[in-house]
């Protein structure tokens, strides 16, 4: 039986490979080269708080083609991923690095309950972010955390920053893109009864909001009171 197990498995390895790496090989390609994002500041945040925390059981929401659930099951956590797949591409094209569950964060169907959450660069393309946070907040246990990245302006609310005649980009995006303030971050823990761990604060353009002026290379942290387009955020929730 062993034998023969064994035998499958390499089969099966063999005809993945066959198949699936001149797909790879057609589809992958190297990005533009003045496309640096800030993909980076999000990420080394999100690792730095997975070290401090420590979870077992971690879920990623709103994964689209990101590698992040691959790169957090390397890392020995056990790793779901969520998103609502026909909303990511109309072309149909799926995630290469990980199985994704098709499921809407704005009313979860997964019961799994997990120790912390990773939403990057998500909940600003999510029209009801108070409904996503509150999904989010019920696949926690008790104490656990989410560690959410997304535009920010300490003062200015903005539904949907590409409208704007400023905006440097995103305008034909079938998506929006809001810029979320400290009132709706306040509303967020109030609603579900949570606080924040560490918030961290990046400008990232020349402008005054997300997308206006020039994009720093490299961003720069900066203060809460200082001008700022991104931030990082270690969400932990309390007593229900």
């Amino acid at each position: 039986m062993i034998k023969m197990l064994k035998s499958t498995t390499f089969i099966y390895r063999m005809l993945c490979k066959w198949f699936i790496t001149p797909i790879l090989k057609r589809e992958w390609k190297h990005p533009p080269v003045d496309s640096f994002n800030e993909r980076s500041i999000e990420l080394s945040f999100a690792f730095k708080c997975l070290y401090q925390v420590c979870p077992q059981k971690v879920i990623d929401v709103g994964t689209g083609y990101s590698a992040l659930p691959s790169l957090l099951a390397n890392c020995g956590f056990h790793t779901t991923a969520i998103d609502l797949i026909e909303g990511v591409s109309e072309s149909g094209s799926m995630n290469y690095h990980y199985h994704i569950i098709n499921d809407d964060i704005t009313a979860p169907k997964i019961k799994e309950k997990f120790d912390v959450i990773t939403c990057i660069s998500v909940l600003e393309h999510i029209p009801d972010h108070h409904a996503a946070l509150k999904g989010m907040f019920s696949l926690l246990n008790p104490d656990g955390c989410i560690i959410l990245t997304t535009y920010f302006n300490e003062n200015r609310y903005v539904d949907d920053v590409y409208k704007l005649p400023q905006s440097g980009y995103g305008k034909d995006n079938r998506f929006i893109c809001q810029i979320f303030s400290r009132k709706e971050l306040d509303q967020w823990i109030g609603e579900n009864s949570a606080k924040i761990v560490t918030q961290e604060y990046y400008q990232v353009f020349s402008g005054e909001l997300w997308t206006f002026g020039e994009r720093l290379k490299p961003p720069i942290q900066v203060r809460k009171d200082e001008k700022h387009h991104l931030t990082c955020l270690l969400l932990q929730k309390g007593e229900s």
